[in-house]
């Protein structure tokens, strides 16, 4: 698959990443990149993993997560263009939802958590308050919450996020209530009933 794009000058050099695609973590070497996206080089062992299976994965959506260590860059792709190149696959992208200024958040922790806005509700003092995700990871979320709320740290609760068909119990680890008009909440799993999330983990 080859799409011709007008991009940018791109400058070449020498890194490595992660991309998350067909559910699995796949290592990438980095060969250029420019302000606008980047061209990587798939580095993999697996026989399947061929021209056919990128042509699959695109069927299912264009647009995949990355982790770059090194340039301390995290967020979501789209993959533009896919080529051979002797044996090797290479993919330009393009980014899409990326945080350029993570600092060492990655490497502190566990999982990588993914930018996401979907509605849920969360019990806190008897009642079901709603509330939207901020960004969600394989073991826990980060919560919005459009009023102020008082929360005890390291309390136990129920939530539910019926878009993902996400539903069980967390841990509120942090709070910040600092705004009049919103309360952060920062939470762990403890326990999920449902759970049909498809995330990378990008832990180093």
């Amino acid at each position: 698959m080859s799409i011709s794009l007008d991009r940018p000058k791109r400058k070449k050099i020498s890194s490595f990443g992660i991309i998350y695609m067909g559910e699995e973590e796949h290592n990438v070497s980095v060969k250029n990149i420019s302000i606008n996206g980047l061209l990587v080089q798939i580095n993999s062992d697996r026989k399947y993993i061929d021209i056919k299976y990128i042509f699959n994965q695109l069927l299912v959506s264009t647009i995949i997560d990355i982790y770059l260590p090194e340039m301390r860059l995290a967020g979501e792709v789209q993959i533009v263009r896919a080529d051979m190149e002797g044996n090797h696959i290479l993919l330009a992208l393009e980014f899409r939802n990326m945080a350029f200024e993570i600092e060492e958040i990655l490497n502190r922790r566990k999982a990588y958590r993914k930018n996401m806005s979907y509605a849920g509700k969360i019990l806190l003092k008897g009642l079901h308050i709603e509330f939207t995700t901020v960004n969600i990871s394989l073991e826990g979320l980060m919560i919005q919450i459009l009023e102020p709320v008082v929360v005890e740290e390291g309390i136990a609760t129920n939530f539910q996020c019926k878009q993902f068909e996400l539903e069980g119990k967390v841990e509120v680890i942090w709070v910040d209530a600092g705004s009049k008009e919103e309360t952060l909440i920062g939470l762990k799993y403890i326990h999920l009933e449902k759970n049909t999330l498809k995330l990378p983990r990008f832990a180093t």
